[in-house]
C-alpha cells in the first residue's frame, strides 16, 4: 500500500477526531456528480465542497453522512465567483460520530437530526413489519415473472424415498 492510502486508512481506524483551526463539521445533504457534494453547516446554510481525487476508490459517501470541511477559503472562493466553496478533508465513520457528539465540538443542530433519523427508522421498520404481515400485498399489482429461458434448469435426482415407492408398485 502507498503512504497515502496508508493514512487514509489509519485515520478511519481513528475514533477521537480533533477539529483544525478553519475546520467544521458538517452533513451532505446531495451529490452533485463528480467530486462535487452539497452540504450543511450546522446554521443550516448549504454550500459545494469538493470531494477528493485521494478518497474516490476508497471511501464513499451518501446523503446524510457527516463529513470535516476545510473552509479556511471559503470567502476568498466566494469572492472570486467559484460556486465550491470548501474541500472534504475527513470522513466520519459511525463510531467517530458517536464519539463526536459526547464532545463538545458536535453541533447542537445536527444533534436533533440524529435523534428524529433514528426515530424515523423505528417507524419505518413497523410499518415494514405490518406491512410483510399482510397477505393481501403479495402481488402489488404486478404480473407474474416468466421463467428465464437463458438458464438450463438442474437436474432432477430422484431420493430413496422415490425409488422405494416406485420398486413398491412394481412388484
Amino acid at each position: 500500500m502507498r503512504g497515502g492510502r496508508k493514512n487514509l486508512k489509519r485515520a478511519t481506524e481513528e475514533k477521537h477526531v480533533t477539529l483544525q483551526e478553519g475546520q467544521s463539521i458538517m452533513q451532505v445533504v446531495s451529490l452533485r456528480g463528480s467530486n462535487l457534494i452539497e452540504v450543511m453547516d450546522a446554521h443550516g446554510d448549504k454550500s459545494l465542497a469538493l470531494f477528493p481525487a485521494k478518497f474516490q476508490k476508497s471511501m464513499w459517501i451518501k446523503r446524510g453522512n457527516f463529513v470535516v470541511v476545510d473552509e479556511s477559503g471559503r470567502e476568498k472562493a466566494l469572492e472570486s465567483g467559484s460556486k465550491v466553496g470548501c474541500l472534504v478533508s475527513q470522513v466520519l465513520f459511525y463510531e467517530q460520530v458517536r464519539a463526536l457528539q459526547k464532545s463538545s465540538e458536535w453541533p447542537e443542530n445536527f444533534k436533533s437530526t440524529i435523534t428524529d433519523d433514528s426515530k424515523e427508522s423505528l417507524c419505518n421498520n413497523t410499518s415494514r413489519q405490518e406491512n410483510e404481515i399482510d397477505p393481501s400485498d403479495d402481488d402489488d399489482g404486478l404480473p407474474p415473472l416468466e421463467a428465464n429461458t437463458n438458464r438450463m434448469r438442474p437436474l432432477e435426482f430422484q431420493t430413496d424415498a422415490d425409488s422405494e415407492s416406485s420398486s413398491d408398485i412394481d412388484t
